[in-house]
């Protein structure tokens, strides 16, 4: 029997393209996780399916990057799935682990997804860098400019209580104590 995952990362996205390719390629059971991130190994619906396959069935995917986003574990997943007798098969990619061709074509486009991931990571982290020396700042704007956090550690000196220093400049007490530890205080 055919049986078809497919997903979405988002609860925005739809997952009906998919399904209604795994449906054309003969899958009598599709399951979907919404919202699940590939990089995510445990996913309620994946596990699901992956309990429910026999010896002999055929997980259906509509492309490699809907099983997982590693190497390794897509890797992983495929050699469970052999050992238990489950074949797979990846529509977009043409995969159909069930011939030496399709095994073969697994491995490769596996090991050239990740390395298109990680010269992306190696991209985006030579731009963070980039940017950094010119003086970008990452993350969030800081809640209190220097002369509040002045004006707060004037207070803290002058006996005023970090609630009240926090009520009054429009902070949590958690950033009023911060600023003060920062400056020794």
């Amino acid at each position: 029997m055919k049986v078809g995952y497919a997903r979405v990362s988002t609860d925005d996205q739809a997952t009906t393209l998919q399904v209604d390719a795994l449906k054309a390629a003969g899958c009598e059971r599709v399951y979907q996780d919404r919202g699940v991130s590939g990089a995510v190994t445990k996913r309620p619906q994946l596990d699901r399916c992956l309990k429910s396959l026999r010896t002999g069935d055929v997980l259906v995917v509509w492309k490699l990057d809907r099983l997982g986003r590693s190497l390794s574990h897509l890797l992983e997943l495929a050699e469970q799935l052999g050992a238990r007798g489950v074949g797979f098969c990846s529509l977009s990619e043409a995969i159909d682990t069930t011939t030496p061709q399709g095994t073969l074509v697994f491995h490769l486009m596996g090991a050239l997804a990740q390395f298109e991931r990680s010269l992306i990571a190696e991209r985006t982290a030579a731009g963070r860098a980039a940017a950094k020396r010119r003086g970008v700042r990452f993350g969030r704007r800081p809640s209190l400019n220097d002369q509040q956090r002045a004006h707060l550690a004037r207070l803290a000196g002058e006996g005023v209580s970090v609630p009240e220093i926090a009520s009054l400049l429009g902070v949590s007490r958690a950033t009023a104590y911060r600023v003060l530890a920062a400056s020794g205080i």
